[in-house]
């Protein structure tokens, strides 16, 4: 289709158009006359197509309207009449992605699908729910998937029930979500930021119908929305059906959803918030210190890159000087970064595990690192490798196999806030001038201006609290018992009546006409063949070589893949925590920070992982490895083997101290993502007793393997030189050309700079034989029950465990 700018095409006038060479598309932007919806079109040969629309939703409060809707507005429509069109979508479609997500100001609906009819219905679905939800007809919808009081017999005690309310108070049961809604509060207390989006669990119950209905349609207006297409589709096709179907229905109308500027403070804040723990719990070092900055704006190119640059080059990096500076303090177990706020971004340092009189400590090392670096200067290794990662994640889309979904979401970093959509896919010229202007002190005057000299930021503390779980379940059984004891008989019987409506609502089957208006392909609308992806076996002289001739944008991805079936039964965990040490230890050429700038400096990082693949149709026969990933670019895959030698061959596993450190951080990062993944954690935990595969797994990644860590830990003075041991011989043991695979994607220029590159690595592993173990996994079924408090990122739908605040597992 030939676009002009200043035409009509089917309602939309066509803003601008332009080539965005960074991702390789074409970028159009329209206004829809009539209603006044904006949407961007990305044009490009991607056959993974994305729509998606997203509302500027800021909250008013804490009693989580937005998330309440995003979950309802799902739950049966004007077309699509079942109880939750969107589960039967995911049963039905071909889709790669489909969810909703609620932000701290925004709400999206995306999905995605290589199968075009696939892809009109889907975004059919999600438009017809946004448009025209089922909420205003059946108030059930909002009591199951918001909030509502429950009651089956007039002699049992009124409790609150609620998907999102459930879901909530497993967040809150996060330390980090926790600190993270108290940052925002200190950080933007003028704007929507100081509010949680996701709810609140002690003020969601405040949250009325009518309120609810109120904020649908204030801001699930076409003229609030923001509407964006990506891939190869019919945009013909779809700008009609878009204009014919939903927006010509709409008249344009004045919205306010603006979003405030937070006023810049005269002087930093101090808070401090509690959050709970058990009475038998030990409360000594388990508070969280955080130092927060307020960067700028969002709509600023080199802010929003400056955050995460920030973050690696400061915190995340293993050359980093602030957390090296804390840690080597005692501050803390683990030190980490968090990025906060929303159009103006938020810069945070926190030591996790420490306590609340080090705080003069914890700010006096920030700022005195912080002015050392900007008095001596910045190494200039340490900013080009952290420029380097930030431009890698950049031109992959952070890794995410739906690219268009990330480029979305990058588009609304500036759009939402009423610029243009493609300033931030647009970053060539903005990591150029980074580069460009790395001895120049343009890193040391940024600090000094937006770190050091700023008065617009917090300090931030919480610290646990013995008992508060238990003061606010008997305040919340006090109200509930005032509520019901202020209820007559009538409205007693009201409630009750609607509670089993409720239930049978839940449990009754969806009619046969209900399910009949789900769009559904038929086998002619399927491509039958599935898509092969290309590989060549080539036979080394000690190694087998994988390629797959990929298009990759010169990017060269190596994957060295070593047998662990020779590891003792009882060293299998030490795998795991060797692929966590080495890379971030020293070697016999160079200390770790200097080893974390060179990976970064040349390459797009080297990375280790441990994973156990099965054989197809058979999962008692299982292939555990080591996995060691590496990524770079032309001529710098030679000094990536280079690297990947020197780790491989010549790591000091030694430094005892630094060892400590390491396991600190990997306890606590286990211990966050338990909150991000009980389901996975609970699903692997059964399976280890049924299947040897998932018990090799249990004990690489599962519960076994945290609680290994945790031994470790405790134990590690007494038995430091034993873990030495162990760690040295699984290192010495696992890295051995026998039964070495290698995997290359990319093109075949590169192939020859990669097999000419291999021996640097292959001839210098242990040629050795190893006996392969036999393990014996077959023990006795003990009966156990473990509880894992789920925490769900951005609220997604759509997984098994979303109705839960806690998994509750019996094997």
């Amino acid at each position: 289709m030939d676009f002009q700018v200043g035409k009509n095409y089917y309602g939309f006038k066509l803003l601008d158009q332009y080539e965005i060479r960074e991702i390789q598309s074409i970028a159009r932007v329209f206004i829809h006359e009539k209603s006044g919806a904006r949407l961007l079109y990305l044009e490009n040969d991607d056959d993974n197509k994305v729509f998606s629309i997203g509302f500027r939703t800021p909250p008013w409060d804490s009693t989580g309207v937005p998330h309440i809707i995003e979950h309802c507005v799902l739950s049966g429509s004007r077309k699509y009449k079942t109880k939750e069109p969107f589960m039967d979508m995911v049963k039905g479609s071909l889709q790669t992605f489909i969810n909703a997500m609620t932000f701290s100001d925004k709400t999206l609906y995306p999905v995605a699908s290589r199968n075009d009819k696939d892809f009109f219905n889907l975004m059919d679905v999600y438009l017809d729910a946004v448009f025209y939800p089922r909420i205003y007809e059946d108030p059930k919808i909002f009591m199951q998937e918001g909030w509502h009081y429950e009651l089956f017999d007039k002699e049992d005690p009124i409790i609150y029930k609620g998907v999102v309310y459930n879901e909530m108070q497993g967040a809150y049961s996060s330390p980090e979500i926790i600190l993270g809604d108290e940052i925002n509060k200190a950080l933007y207390p003028d704007t929507c930021y100081r509010h949680s989006s996701g709810g609140d669990p002690d003020i969601i119950p405040e949250l009325t119908y009518e309120e609810f209905l109120n904020f649908h349609r204030r801001f699930y207006h076409p003229s609030n929305s923001y509407i964006y297409l990506y891939g190869n589709g019919d945009i013909e096709k779809h700008l009609e059906h878009i204009d014919r179907d939903y927006l010509s229905n709409f008249d344009k109308k004045d919205i306010d959803s603006h979003i405030d500027i937070q006023k810049p403070f005269k002087k930093r804040k101090e808070v401090i918030a509690y959050y709970p723990i058990l009475k038998d719990e030990d409360d000594k070092n388990r508070s969280y210190l955080s130092l927060s900055f307020v960067l700028g704006e969002n709509t600023q190119p080199e802010i929003y890159l400056m955050a995460n640059i920030l973050s690696l080059m400061l915190i995340e990096s293993e050359a980093a000087p602030i957390k090296k500076a804390l840690l080597q303090a005692g501050i803390g177990e683990d030190v980490f970064s968090i990025n906060v706020g929303g159009l103006q971004p938020g810069f945070g340092i926190v030591a996790k595990h420490t306590s609340n009189d080090k705080k003069e400590q914890f700010e006096k090392i920030i700022f005195d690192t912080l002015n050392e670096l900007v008095v001596k200067g910045i190494d200039k290794k340490l900013i080009e490798a952290s420029i380097n990662i930030m431009e890698y994640s950049l031109r992959e889309a952070g890794n995410f196999a739906t690219k268009g979904l990330v480029y979305n979401k990058q588009s609304l970093d500036s759009w939402l806030y009423d610029d243009n959509p493609t300033t931030h896919l647009q970053y060539e010229d903005t990591i150029n001038k980074f580069k460009e202007n790395i001895d120049t002190g343009y890193f040391e005057k940024f600090i000094q201006e937006r770190l050091i000299e700023n008065t617009h930021s917090a300090l931030v503390i919480i610290e646990p609290k013995k008992g508060l779980g238990e003061e606010k379940d008997k305040a919340l059984k006090k109200k509930l018992a005032d509520y019901k004891d202020s209820l007559n008989e009538e409205e007693m019987e009201e409630l009750i009546k609607q509670n089993e409506e409720l239930k049978e609502m839940q449990l009754s089957d969806d009619s046969p006409e209900a399910k009949a208006t789900i769009p559904k392909l038929s086998i002619s609308d399927v491509e039958p063949k599935a898509e092969i992806i290309p590989q060549e076996i080539i036979k080394l002289e000690d190694v087998t070589l994988l390629f797959h001739n990929i298009f990759t944008s010169k990017i060269a991805y190596v994957d060295f893949y070593f047998d662990t079936s020779m590891v003792d039964e009882q060293l299998i965990p030490y795998i795991n925590l060797l692929s966590g040490i080495i890379g971030k230890v020293d070697t016999q050429i160079r200390d770790y920070s200097e080893l974390s700038n060179e990976i970064y400096i040349n390459t797009g990082g080297i990375n280790f992982d441990t994973n156990v693949y099965i054989e197809k149709d058979n999962d008692e026969i299982y292939y555990p490895k080591f996995r060691v990933k590496g990524k770079a670019i032309g001529d710098n895959i030679h000094k990536m083997m280079e690297l990947i030698n020197e780790i491989l061959t010549q790591s000091k596993i030694e430094d005892e101290s630094r060892i400590k450190e390491l396991i600190q951080q990997f306890k606590s990062r286990i211990e966050m993502n338990i909150f991000n993944m009980g389901h996975y954690i609970s699903s692997l935990r059964v399976g280890s007793y049924f299947s040897p595969t998932r018990k090799y797994t249990e004990k690489l990644k599962g519960l076994d393997y945290y609680w290994f860590i945790c031994d470790v830990l405790e134990n590690f003075d007494n038995n430091n030189q034993q873990i030495m041991d162990n760690l040295n011989k699984v290192y010495s043991d696992i890295f051995n050309i026998n039964n070495l695979i290698i995997s290359f994607t990319g093109d075949e220029e590169d192939l020859v700079l990669v097999k000419d590159s291999l021996p640097v690595v292959v001839s210098n592993l242990n040629k050795e034989i190893k006996e392969t173990q036999k393990y014996n996994f077959l023990e006795k079924n003990l009966m156990k029950v473990y509880y894992l408090p789920l925490m769900f990122n951005m609220y997604p739908r759509g997984t098994i465990s979303e109705n839960l605040a806690m998994s509750i597992m019996a094997v």
